[in-house]
């Protein structure tokens, strides 16, 4: 008889200690955010992700180029072309962008390939906290930081960050270790050129060079920069 009980027991305290360790990640991962905001991240769990892939798989060419550059130290032309290549509406939606999300819906149902809709703010969620990959539990996880970010950082800093941790060729991340490798320049000395270059690659940086563009880096390249320019400069971003 007393089997019973016991059980009942176990059962309440198990749920106990799951809603405490539930409990704890929300306001560890609230407190992480919240740090972030104002201490430059040393590195991406994407970052961290390949630097160990590299190292299990044996590949010696792999070498983790990254230096944290603050806003002020960085072209106004790069901000501008990273939004104009990837999240034109980042400074007007709170995260998710549904207009995106619904063309993208629509064009797979006429047929097309399923592009991702993916604002600046989910891919810095993804690159700075969790994995690649498309399982539900991921994309769950996004959201849940996406929206962190959108509530407790301003939308100059999530920006800030993601010039910072975007990876633009292979072992290369942020607007630092691009220019020097690729521009052999400084992040505040990038011209329109070079910035929508940078900008251009970010859709698949193992597949598209910055040193060696081909004709639809180029293309795409020229397209942003028009792009930047009809959304009205630096002046359309966030202050």
């Amino acid at each position: 008889m007393p089997a019973v009980p016991s059980r009942r027991r176990w059962s309440r305290r198990l749920a106990r200690w799951l809603l405490l360790a539930a409990a704890a990640w929300f306001v560890g991962s609230v407190l992480l955010v919240l740090l972030l905001r104002f201490v430059p991240p040393p590195l991406s769990a994407v970052m961290a992700a390949d630097w160990l892939g590299a190292k299990v798989s044996g590949d010696h060419d792999f070498v983790l180029r990254h230096r944290w550059t603050p806003w002020q130290r960085v072209s106004p032309a790069l901000p501008i072309a990273l939004v104009a290549a990837e999240d034109q509406r980042f400074p007007l939606h709170h995260g998710f962008d549904f207009e995106a999300i619904q063309r993208a819906i629509e064009e797979a149902d006429d047929g097309e390939r399923l592009r991702g809709a993916s604002t600046i703010s989910q891919q810095v969620a993804k690159n700075l906290f969790l994995w690649s990959g498309r399982s539900f539990v991921r994309k769950g996880l996004e959201a849940y930081f996406t929206v962190l970010l959108e509530t407790l950082w301003p939308k100059r800093r999530i920006l800030e960050v993601y010039l910072n941790i975007a990876e633009f060729g292979h072992g290369i991340y942020g607007a630092a270790a691009a220019s020097e490798q690729f521009f052999h320049t400084t992040p505040e000395r990038l011209d329109a050129r070079q910035s929508a270059l940078l900008a251009a690659v970010l859709p698949n940086p193992a597949r598209f060079r910055v040193d060696r563009p081909s004709p639809y880096v180029l293309r795409r390249a020229a397209w942003i920069q028009r792009q930047a320019n009809q959304l009205g400069g630096a002046a359309y971003l966030p202050h």
